[in-house]
């Protein structure tokens, strides 16, 4: 399958850093990536970043609310990210669960959201250290998928990211067969779930990626791309992260 390069920017950027969108628009129209390209930026770059990039990779939300409009201050619903330009929406990230307490029943309302506006959504998991450490790494991926994605998922809109919480921001990463071992237990999970549609769905990667373990995690069983942090926040990084992935 072709694979699904995500960047998260996070609570990063303005209007300024406009300047590494064009930059990677610029590379890829002269380049095309043999993989999906997705930038989430704040939700207040969308619409300038859409206007910047003609079109030569796709934008996304960093989260959204359930409903589709109302008196919630401060939010944002799927239907806006869409009219912005975005395609997609992460949800259910881990600083999400653990600054916001969002419980997998939040995630998978929100997952109905973005489907109800016509977005991806790019759906999250992922154990702590001391829950890998205790061996239960597998068992609370498989929980957090059960309860965080709906029985009557859109497929063609979905994606799950495995970031283990551990590995984010920190520079450290699970080795190949670690990565293999997680990928390949969600995959079944899917399978289990929902049939031959599991076998389609991309699940990235998460968790330090950078330029330098790119091409060996995105070789891993199973891995269908990468969510990638810090390293998306400048062009030639990301290109490089892009230029990593297998041709489909």
């Amino acid at each position: 399958m072709r694979q699904l390069i995500a960047g998260n920017w996070k609570m990063n950027g303005t209007r300024a850093d406009l300047k590494e969108l064009a930059a990677l628009r610029v590379a890829l129209a002269g380049n095309p990536p043999g993989a999906d390209v997705l930038i989430c930026p704040p939700a207040t770059l969308i619409a300038p970043a859409f206007a910047a990039i003609a079109g030569e990779f796709a934008l996304g939300g960093q989260d959204c609310h359930a409903q589709a409009s109302g008196a919630f201050t401060g939010d944002i619903s799927a239907e806006m990210l869409k009219d912005a330009g975005a395609s997609a929406v992460i949800l259910g990230h881990s600083e999400r669960r653990r600054y916001y307490a969002e419980t997998d029943a939040a995630v998978a309302a929100k997952a109905r959201a973005a489907w109800r506006a016509g977005l991806t959504a790019i759906v999250c998991i992922g154990e702590t250290e001391g829950e890998r450490v205790a061996g239960k790494a597998l068992s609370i991926c498989e929980g957090q998928l059960v309860g965080s994605v709906p029985e009557d998922a859109v497929l063609a809109r979905l994606a799950i990211a495995y970031e283990p919480v551990w590995a984010i921001g920190t520079g450290r990463t699970p080795t190949e067969a670690d990565i293999a071992e997680v990928h390949g237990h969600i995959r079944r999970c899917l399978l289990s779930r929902f049939g031959a549609g599991g076998a389609a769905l991309r699940i990235l990667y998460g968790g330090s990626v950078n330029p330098g373990n790119a091409a060996a995690i995105l070789r891993v069983g199973d891995v269908g791309g990468a969510l990638v942090g810090g390293a998306s926040l400048k062009a030639a990084d990301f290109l490089q992260i892009i230029a990593a992935a297998p041709a489909a």
